[in-house]
């Protein structure tokens, strides 16, 4: 074999080995991953996050009134768990002067498409200054948990706070009328979310606290920003986080 013929033969092989190889290469990351989940190399952190759909229902201590929007406690608490490694997508439906009705034909829709995995629920106020009777207080919040529960979501449920102590409160009715009212249908609340199985969080001590150290927006109504947010803090403490990240 001349010299020109032995080099073309050496190129030739060496073509059919790099051939090969890409073959090679190319059938084994076509082969599938094993059962269970993607290929991780030793060593590496595999973490798996649920993304937390949350939604809010209620009135306006929900929704914050009397506070910029990101100040209500909603969005206090989803700040909180986010910093800790949680992925939450909020709806707040939440709307001033809501009764457990409008909460019923208003919010409620909202779920099937929603599909929330959390949902915080605090409504009573303005069924008590419209005069509601406790019996229908309690059947219309059996249906809003019911509903809430029917989509697999976990359920919290907090009281109303003391607002019988705010200046505004005195259009309303007498303190000492009012401040009945409000300890009777939170009970009321408490004792169909335990019959239903929906968590009930007992923020009362807090909220009278701050009632008695006048912690009011500018409406001399609703809670301050930081009353909010000291909510949000206590549900922190005392809620798991909502999402799969080691829990």
């Amino acid at each position: 074999m001349d010299e020109g013929g032995g080099r073309a033969f050496v190129l030739a092989v060496l073509l059919r080995v790099a051939l090969l190889g890409l073959v090679a290469s190319c059938a084994e990351s076509a082969r599938p991953p094993p059962a269970g989940g993607s290929v991780a190399a030793p060593g590496d952190a595999v973490v798996v996050s649920t993304s937390v759909r949350y939604l809010a229902l209620g009135d306006s201590f929900t929704i914050g009134t009397g506070s910029p929007p990101p100040r209500a406690f909603p969005a206090r608490l989803t700040e909180r768990w986010t910093a800790e490694g949680c992925s939450i997508e909020l709806r707040n439906v939440a709307v001033n002067g809501y009764t457990t009705d409008d909460v019923i034909a208003e919010e409620l829709p909202v779920l099937p498409a929603f599909r929330p995995t959390f949902v915080t629920i605090a409504i009573g106020a303005n069924d008590i200054v419209q005069g509601h009777p406790i019996d229908s207080y309690r059947v219309n919040v059996r249906r809003i948990m019911h509903a809430a529960l029917s989509t697999g979501a976990r359920v919290v449920v907090i009281p109303q706070p003391d607002w019988s102590l705010s200046p505004s409160a005195a259009s309303f009715g007498a303190h000492e009328a009012l401040a009945g009212s409000i300890a009777r249908f939170n009970a009321a609340l408490a004792e169909e979310a335990r019959a239903k199985g929906a968590a009930w969080v007992d923020l009362t001590s807090l909220m009278q606290k701050q009632a008695a150290s006048a912690q009011l927006a500018s409406d001399g109504l609703h809670p301050s920003a930081d009353a909010y947010d000291a909510w949000a803090a206590e549900l922190a403490r005392v809620l798991p986080r909502p999402c799969a990240l080691g829990d």
